[in-house]
């Protein structure tokens, strides 16, 4: 059955050597491992990280390192709420789940009981990142927080995401998207900008996205220092502290200064009337910017008098006195032509424009199917199902999708037998009797309580 295809259809290349620990390092190297020999390499070839986390925030962070090249392993536990939802052909093996979980194998594992917490730290011993979600209270529980182990693996780059920081009077609180989106004053933005009273969530769980792009590149950053120095680290990825940050590069505004010039909020993005303009035929986003815009966009409209406005004809737009009327101004004309024609005009007049994209028509959308975006692989179990791209390109070490979101356990037995391998040579060169680590059994996902931060699981 064929497998997912790299988006850039370029020749996939081997997989790059280990780079070795550097002279002087604080900590010896760890053992070589990383994915089967022949696999499809990337920018991470020989980077293996354990991905303790649930849901979409630290998955999806792992995931786009697997992308990159790692070997990511994934340790499920026996009741895993991350498999949950109605979208699905097999239970367990859920939509999202799937947007989230390729590009690594999975391992069963009761961390809860000795045996497999034991197997879990053989494992890290192997790894140079680990990534979790799950709170600080259940991780001592486990003996699995960035305290307990920092002794026992001193390179491992220990990535821990959760909803407060936790020196704050907020550590350890339950948080997911929706909050952290209140928190954070995205919920204030929208009210503002929508001028409703009581104002929904974004409709995308965007803090949890966003903190995982953090993750990633916190990650990649303590990688880099891990490489040159042999020392691993505790990195803390906030969801509110992230998104805090995030939604203050431009609403800020008058309050960067202190004492503050003005409001808080930019202006652009605040307009009530900063929505997308009906077309003849359909939706497109037409944001004319400049005085220039405006009048070119007036005049394809055949409405030259608006083209006269003065408010079109000085040195540039006043957002705050003006936008909300210009942009019923603009509203009023863009029926005039169908989404084509405009985007045909605003070609020409560099104005800004922009397709409504349906999601349902996604999949036809020349843009979409040229960059392989939305292309259809086979699952070995679930059949055929859309395979979200990579969106990025490397003209030397391209990122690929290599395999597909695993089942539950599917990888236990490999997995662990890789590390009886390693074991045995261990012995081998010491001397020394060595343990069999038998695999734990997979079992089905089945329903249960998880202690993580993010986005809320379906039922």
């Amino acid at each position: 059955m064929p497998e997912p295809k790299n988006h850039t259809g370029a020749a996939t290349p081997r997989r790059a050597p280990e780079p070795e620990n550097p002279a002087g390092a604080a900590t010896p190297p760890r053992e070589p491992c990383g994915p089967p020999p022949g696999e499809p390499s990337g920018p991470l070839a020989g980077v293996r990280v354990i991905d303790l986390s649930t849901v979409v925030m630290g998955p999806y962070a792992a995931q786009i390192l697997g992308d990159l090249g790692a070997d990511v392993i994934r340790i499920e536990p026996p009741r895993d709420t991350a498999r949950n939802g109605t979208v699905h052909r097999t239970p367990g093996m859920t939509s999202l789940y799937l947007n989230v979980n390729r590009n690594k194998r999975s391992v069963r594992l009761d961390l809860k009981d000795d045996a497999d917490r034991e197997r879990a730290m053989d494992l890290l011993a192997t790894a140079d990142v680990l990534i979790t979600n799950m709170r600080i209270g259940a991780l001592r529980r486990l003996g699995m927080d960035h305290e307990s182990l920092r002794g026992r693996f001193p390179r491992l780059v220990y990535a821990h995401a959760q909803g407060f920081r936790p020196d704050s009077a907020r550590a350890g609180l339950a948080a997911y998207d929706e909050t952290i989106q209140a928190a954070s004053g995205l919920i204030d933005v929208a009210e503002r900008a929508a001028d409703i009273a009581r104002p929904v969530v974004l409709p995308t769980i965007l803090a949890d996205k966003v903190s995982a792009l953090t993750i990633v590149y916190a990650t990649l950053a303590a990688l880099v220092h891990q490489r040159a120095t042999g020392q691993g680290q505790l990195v803390q990825v906030p969801m509110a502290d992230t998104m805090i940050a995030f939604n203050l590069v431009e609403h800020l505004q008058g309050h960067t200064f202190e004492p503050p010039l003005a409001p808080t909020g930019y202006a652009p993005a605040l307009n009530r009337g900063h929505r997308a303009r009906p077309t003849r035929d359909g939706l497109a986003m037409i944001i004319p910017y400049s005085p220039q815009n405006h009048r070119d966009l007036f005049a394809a409209a055949g409405r030259p008098d608006l083209a006269d406005d003065p408010r079109v004809n000085g040195e540039k737009i006043d957002v705050v006195r003006d936008g909300v009327a210009l942009s019923e101004m603009v509203e009023s004309v863009t029926p005039a032509l169908t989404t084509a024609e405009w985007a045909e005009v605003c070609a020409k007049h560099s104005i800004p424009f922009g397709p409504v994209l349906r999601l349902e028509e996604a999949s036809g959308d020349p843009y979409v199917r040229e960059g392989h975006l939305m292309d259809v692989a086979e699952h070995p179990t679930e059949g055929p199902y859309r395979v979200i791209g990579v969106p990025v390109a490397f003209s030397v070490t391209p990122a690929s999708v290599r395999r597909h979101a695993p089942r539950p356990g599917q990888d236990t037995e490999e997995v662990l037998a890789e590390l009886d391998r390693r074991a045995a040579a261990r012995a081998r060169r010491t001397g020394t009797r060595r343990t069999e680590i038998r695999p734990a059994e997979a079992c089905p996902a089945e329903p249960g309580a998880s202690e993580v931060s993010g986005h809320r699981p379906p039922n």
